[in-house]
């Protein structure tokens, strides 16, 4: 496709992450949204959206499109048949409704502050996905209410959602927290929670904070919910706790832009040292 526009130019392509690799974050859907991004601008099958002036810009609806078909190409390199919502969510960012294999955008989501919490435990999907089947299999008549509910309680949810950008009322935050505790459990009842998920919960439930597992489970990550009032001491207490089991903690955001292109000028120091050793 790319060869339709002119000749792909001689490339060297650096990746600097963040992101811990098999943790289940979508590390693998950022590289691809990323390298397709850079990959499709540099061949001229999208447009530069940088103005003169500007430190970030992202492109247009269809150029968005675009970027994400071929980083779903990159992902099926990578995973074989991934579903779609990594690069799907790396490349429009915010918050993504998933269902039957369709993909709908939220149109208008809060930036959630999230504690995101890596348990160093491995994991393979294919394994707890079989299990869950399994599970459902054997016992019809107990594991459907559940997924029933797991839908319920995404459907309001997203409600909450899409109602909390027009009105920023700290009254959405607890209930978001019961959604949180009500899905894990469920999760747990499934088959794939794990002992150190458990301790996870436990240990920002000492501090007044409320989790789940995000991710396949079975170990993996974490999520904390950190909402607008809670104490700095507090998220630090528990990030110091979580560390001491052992487990590696990050403050961050949900909700977030998705693939943006920075100016080189807005890099921070880090980003830029990493870029002049190349």
């Amino acid at each position: 496709v790319c060869l339709c526009f002119r000749d792909v130019p001689s490339v060297d392509i650096l990746v600097w992450s963040e992101l811990p690799t098999g943790a289940g974050l979508g590390s693998s859907a950022a590289y691809a949204v990323c390298l397709a991004a850079a990959l499709l601008m540099g061949c001229g099958a999208i447009s530069c959206p940088l103005e003169e002036g500007e430190s970030k810009a992202r492109w247009t609806e269809e150029e968005l499109t675009l970027i994400n078909s071929w980083a779903f190409q990159g992902e099926r390199v990578i995973h074989g048949n991934p579903s779609g919502v990594d690069n799907a969510v790396g490349t429009w960012g915010g918050a993504l409704r998933y269902q039957a294999g369709k993909i709908t955008p939220l149109k208008r989501v809060p930036m959630l502050r999230i504690l995101l919490t890596n348990t160093k435990v491995p994991r393979s999907t294919k394994v707890l996905v079989a299990g869950v089947k399994e599970k459902i299999l054997k016992f019809p008549a107990i594991m459907n209410p559940v997924l029933d509910s797991i839908d319920a309680i995404s459907q309001e949810c997203q409600s909450v959602l899409e109602e909390m950008p027009a009105n920023p009322s700290p009254e959405y935050y607890p209930v978001l927290e019961e959604f949180f505790d009500i899905n894990q459990h469920h999760l747990n009842v499934l088959g794939v929670g794990h002992p150190s998920l458990d301790r996870l919960c436990q240990v920002t439930a000492s501090h007044g904070l409320h989790s789940k597992l995000t991710g396949a489970g079975g170990g993996g990550c974490g999520i904390t919910l950190l909402p607008p009032d809670t104490s700095p001491l507090a998220v630090e207490a528990a990030k110091q706790d979580l560390c001491a089991c052992g487990f590696e903690c990050w403050e961050t955001k949900i909700g977030a832009p998705g693939v943006t292109l920075h100016s080189l000028s807005s890099l921070n120091t880090q980003v830029l040292h990493v870029l002049s050793q190349s």
